[in-house]
């Protein structure tokens, strides 16, 4: 595989996440606030610090799994933004990207979930129903039209799909570059652990000694 040359432009990162994921940890962390925020406001004796202590385990744990999960892809690698993880692979080191009933990036002999993208099978068999109806004999475009009819629109794609085939062609495309070589970096998300598990144990010591 021929060298990129250095002197090619360097483009922003593609951003690869959930909006319905992140709209439902907005809504989930608009009620912990309000119930946790009643509790402190209202509460008597160690009602506040059972607030205090449930929110603090709640909202880390809500945002680490709705809001936090994101990938982010360039030129060079790929940084996946998992719930308690954060794993960077620069392209030279990725095997595969594929999306089953899961969307997960192979390499190095691991495999990474992406949390970002999640694989609806609904959407999946609907764009496939799509795809077979433009393929059947009799679906072209109508007659006097020069074949511009529905059938040469771009064929549907599940989200999930679409994204893995535009991460795959990155893969592709970038693993001979010299910025794309390294290992797998894999770091804790230890912001998000170290709260919940404070909170976690400080609401089991409250509810057990009450």
């Amino acid at each position: 595989m021929s060298t990129p040359s250095p002197h090619e432009p360097a483009y922003a990162d593609r951003v690869y996440r959930s909006p319905m994921a992140v709209v439902t940890g907005v809504l989930i962390l608009a009620m912990i606030v309000w119930l946790c925020g009643d509790a402190v406001v209202r509460g008597v004796g160690d009602g506040r610090w059972i607030g205090l202590a449930a929110a603090l385990c709640a909202v880390p744990l809500t945002v680490a799994f709705t809001i936090r999960p994101a990938v982010f892809a360039n030129e060079d690698r790929m940084r996946v933004r998992n719930p308690f993880r954060i794993i960077e692979l620069p392209w030279g080191i990725v095997d595969a990207v594929r999306a089953g009933y899961s969307a997960e990036v192979l390499a190095d002999g691991e495999k990474y979930q992406l949390w970002s993208v999640p694989v609806s099978l609904r959407e999946r068999k609907k764009a496939n129903r799509s795809a077979g109806r433009r393929e059947a004999p009799g679906a072209g475009g109508a007659a006097g039209t020069g074949g511009k009819g529905p059938a040469s629109s771009p064929v549907a794609r599940a989200s999930a799909d679409k994204a893995v085939d535009e991460l795959t062609e990155l893969a592709e495309r970038g693993a001979g570059r010299p910025g794309a070589q390294g290992p797998v970096s894999v770091r804790w998300a230890w912001e998000i652990i170290v709260p919940a598990v404070v909170g976690a144990v400080a609401l089991a010591v409250l509810l057990a000694v009450g």
